[in-house]
C-alpha cells in the first residue's frame, strides 16, 4: 500500500515545484499568522495556481475565526482542511469541506476517545505535544499510538529522511506529514531533503509489501 506524502509549510514557488517533482501527494499551506511558515491569501493563491491536477492542496488552520476560514476558501482552491488547534467537531464540519483533525500526543492521552470525538474527520493527524501549536520538529513516543484508531492515521512530528522509513514500517500510516524535516531554514525547503524523504518513504513501502 502506498503511503501518501504531505509536504507542509510551503512558502515559495520553487519549493512547491520541488515537492511536486519529488512526488508529493499533498502540499500544505499554513494560515496561522504566528507561524514562520504563514502565507497570506495572495501568496497562497499564487502557490495554489502552480499545483498540478490530482495533487491535494491542504489548508492548515489553528483556532481560526470561521470568517477567516471562509475568506481563505473563497480565495484559494483548498481541497482539504487541517484543523490543528482546539477545534471541536461542530466547528470542523461547518465549512462543507473534507478535513483532518490534529491531535497533539502526550502520555496519558486517550487517542481512541479523541478520534471518536471527530466522526466526520477524514483522518486523524498525530503530532508531538509542545507548548503552542505545531510539533516543533519533535518526535513523540510512537508506542502511544493504538493498533487502530478507527480513522486513517496521518503521522507527523519530527519526521525526516532518517526516521520516516522506520515510522512507515512500524505504524503503517495512511500518510506522513513533514515540514521542518525537509527545511534549510524555517519556511525554506531543501530540495535534497525533500527528495531523500520521499525516497525513504517509497523504499519503506516496497519493503513492507
Amino acid at each position: 500500500m502506498k503511503t501518501r506524502i504531505k509536504i507542509c509549510g510551503l512558502t515559495r514557488a520553487s519549493d512547491l515545484q520541488e515537492a511536486v517533482d519529488a512526488g508529493a501527494d499533498a502540499l500544505g499551506l499554513v494560515f496561522y499568522p504566528p507561524s514562520p511558515r504563514y502565507v497570506d491569501l495572495a501568496t497562497a493563491a499564487s502557490l495554489a495556481s502552480r499545483v498540478p491536477p490530482l495533487v491535494t492542496i491542504v489548508g492548515l488552520f489553528v483556532n481560526a475565526d470561521p470568517a477567516q476560514v471562509r475568506a481563505t476558501l473563497a480565495a484559494v482552491p483548498i481541497h482539504l482542511l487541517q484543523m490543528h488547534g482546539d477545534e471541536d467537531e461542530a466547528y470542523c464540519r461547518q465549512f462543507d469541506r473534507p478535513y483532518v483533525k490534529a491531535a497533539r500526543v502526550r502520555a496519558g492521552m486517550d487517542l481512541l476517545q479523541y478520534a471518536a470525538g471527530f466522526p466526520s474527520a477524514q483522518a486523524l493527524l498525530l503530532d508531538a505535544f509542545v507548548e503552542g501549536y505545531g510539533g516543533g520538529g519533535k518526535v513523540f513516543d510512537w508506542s502511544l499510538v493504538p493498533p487502530t484508531l478507527g480513522k486513517p492515521l496521518i503521522l507527523s512530528g519530527g519526521l525526516d529522511a532518517g526516521n520516516v522509513g522506520d515510522a512507515v514500517r512500524r505504524l503503517k500510516p495512511a500518510a506522513v506529514d513533514v515540514s521542518s524535516g525537509v527545511e534549510a531554514d524555517q519556511g525554506i525547503k531543501d530540495a535534497k531533503k525533500i527528495r531523500a524523504f520521499v525516497k525513504a518513504v517509497r523504499a519503506a513501502d516496497q519493503r513492507g509489501e
